[in-house]
């Protein structure tokens, strides 16, 4: 990236830092009780948390888009008084008197007083300094940076899009706060790009399609975070199961099937429990034994590789399974099938010598790139996360010397396989490094996929060995990954991907039968049997409605293909096709389509 470009990251950095602190005091010129939260840049935007206490009724008071547009103009009325952003350091009892009426802003100057967090409420490691920065009358915490003055933000460059409900820190045990997000540009040309890119996002927006296209619902007797898998849906899941066993298969691993719960004893002995007691569901007693509904297979299938003795001969061993996993993430988490409870993990645990480690750790890295050319995914980034001494016991394995040693053993496959990676700290599994996949739609929405993890801690643990070529017990290193991460996730991103209008091989309805009249039933039926046995997923809509109608309806649902027969079909045995990008085929034989879909599925093309 270029020095140029750069700079001008950072100063749209600046910009949307100071248009939260603009936000804030507009907010609080409207709404003179209102208790601030905090307010940092994101990605393309920013925003600000607040509490405006309980309405006439008592309960908390929510903004409304009404307020939104007020907001703006204020806003903007401030941007116009060309205000300077004057930066300050305060001692923490000046701090104290400044925000003596805020008392969300007390809690985080008690956790800078400490040294143990800072303005944001995050974990830090010195203790910092305590600032403040102010622009016309509205002064706030923060350490920065920002612009030099008001002017500078580019007044027809931003917009207000959303309020949400955040809880204070991102506990639910804490006060939920209203958060309004906003989105900041250069200049009114690019706030138009993004914005329309939000248009096509809500478009695609795999909760609306889910239910338009039938896939899956969520039922509140069932639980919130707990899909229920329509037809549509599972034929999808299907097919994404049989790509994976069919990749799988290709790259030499071998199924298993493990049970959904386990005795507490052997989360304990993995470590899960101390790490994950808080996201796992709280265990049962049967017998004087307490079980836990399992929220990972890795366990699972470390003592599946101890059920028998390993020479270096039989390694690396490669197990997989769609194992469902439950996890219990906090209600306000949960979004569509992004976050849920109950999921099916695309997981498989790889059980190598460190000699074969590179070799192994990159050809998962070949399968991701397989499916991305599959899916149409262009654009992707591999994310190395590594630890950080400061979490030794607490967050990860307390072993400095396997993780610098495992992590330049990433770094080193991943260099010499020529593969593009940012390396981000602190962000590691707790067993150790990994790699996380960002991917991106077609629209451009990032979307996180999954991971390849390097654990050099746990199998030690379950005493797994190998006898290594000098006939010694040697502990084998484990790769755990997830190429098509959950069902759950991967469906959200493909449905958002294609906006409903999937490829033929993945199509729940490959083909619909519309008959012209009641008269040409017959003929329908018929083919629509042809087709089944064919193996391709067919209807035929024998409804009273017109034919105009069930094409309508066809479409709506995204169907690939739509056969129209009326009396000179019947007559010649063949078929008029209507694609579902409007393309159209008359006098088409029954084969020769037969043919076309069949290459579509074998091949997984992503063509009509």
């Amino acid at each position: 990236m270029s020095n140029q470009q750069n700079n001008q990251d950072a100063q749209l950095y600046r910009i949307r830092h100071s248009l939260a602190h603009v936000m804030a005091q507009a907010v609080l010129e409207l709404y003179p009780e209102a208790k601030l939260g905090i307010g940092p840049p994101i990605d393309t935007g920013f925003y600000y948390d607040f509490d405006l206490g309980p309405d006439e009724d008592g309960k908390p008071r929510s903004f409304v888009p009404e307020d939104l547009e007020q907001i703006e103009k204020r806003m903007r009325r401030i941007i116009a008084g060309k205000h300077s952003f004057t930066y300050k350091e305060v001692s923490a009892d000046e701090a104290r008197q400044i925000f003596k009426d805020q008392s969300y802003k007390l809690e985080l100057i008690d956790g800078l007083a400490q040294g143990s967090l800072d303005e944001y409420g995050n974990e830090i490691e010195t203790k910092p300094v305590i600032s403040t920065y102010t622009q016309d009358s509205f002064e706030d915490l923060c350490r920065g940076p920002h612009i030099e003055a008001t002017h500078q933000i580019p007044a027809d460059g931003f917009k207000l899009t959303s309020v949400a409900g955040a809880y204070w820190r991102g506990d639910e045990n804490n006060a939920m706060l209203q958060r309004i997000y906003g989105t900041a540009w250069p200049n009114k040309k690019e706030l138009n790009q993004y914005l329309q890119i939000l248009e096509e996002a809500k478009k695609r927006d795999h909760r609306k399609l889910g239910k338009e296209l039938e896939l899956f619902i969520f039922d509140e007797d069932v639980g919130p975070g707990l899909p229920l898998w329509l037809p549509n849906g599972g034929v999808i899941i299907d097919e994404l199961e049989k790509l994976a066993k069919e990749q799988e298969t290709k790259h030499g691993y071998d199924r298993v099937r493990t049970p959904h719960l386990t005795k507490e004893d052997l989360f304990l002995r993995s470590g899960h429990l101390p790490y994950y007691a808080e996201s796992m569901y709280p265990p049962m007693e049967m017998e004087g034994v307490r079980y836990y509904i399992k929220p990972m297979n890795c366990p699972f299938h470390h003592k599946i590789f101890a059920s028998k003795p390993h020479s270096y001969r039989d390694l690396p061993v490669r197990l997989a399974e769609y194992g469902t996993c439950y996890r219990y993430e906090k209600s306000g988490e949960l979004f569509g099938l992004m976050r849920v409870r109950s999921m099916q993990m695309n997981d498989a645990h790889i059980y190598c010598s460190e000699d074969d480690f590179e070799q192994e750790f990159m050809d998962v890295i070949q399968m991701y790139r397989e499916y991305f050319e599959i899916f149409g995914i262009e654009k992707y980034v591999m994310r190395f996360s590594t630890h950080h001494k400061n979490g030794l016991g607490k967050k990860y394995i307390d072993n400095e010397r396997l993780w610098r040693k495992t992590e330049e053993m990433v770094r080193r496959a991943m260099t010499n396989g020529d593969v593009p990676f940012v390396e981000v700290p602190d962000e590691a599994a707790f067993y150790g490094p990994k790699i996380d996949v960002q991917i991106w739609s077609a629209i451009g929405r990032e979307f996180t996929l999954a991971t390849n993890q390097v654990d050099f801690a746990v199998p030690e643990r379950f005493n797994l060995t190998f006898i290594n070529s000098e006939g010694q017990e040697e502990t084998p290193l484990c790769i755990h990954r997830a190429p098509l991460s959950t069902h759950e996730r991967m469906m959200g991103f493909l449905i958002e991907h294609y906006a409903g209008k999937f490829p033929v091989w993945l199509s729940p309805e490959q083909a619909r039968v519309i008959p012209i009249t009641a008269a040409h039933n017959e003929y329908a039926v018929h083919l629509q049997q042809r087709l089944t046995d064919a193996g391709i997923r067919a209807k035929a809509d024998l409804g009273a409605e017109r034919m105009n109608a069930k094409i309508r309806q066809a479409q709506l649902m995204q169907v690939p293909y739509m056969l129209v027969v009326g009396d000179q079909e019947v007559q010649n045995g063949t078929v008029s096709l209507r694609r579902r990008n409007n393309t159209r085929q008359n006098n088409l034989t029954v084969a020769s389509f037969i043919t076309t879909v069949q290459n579509r599925v074998t091949t997984r093309s992503g063509e009509l």
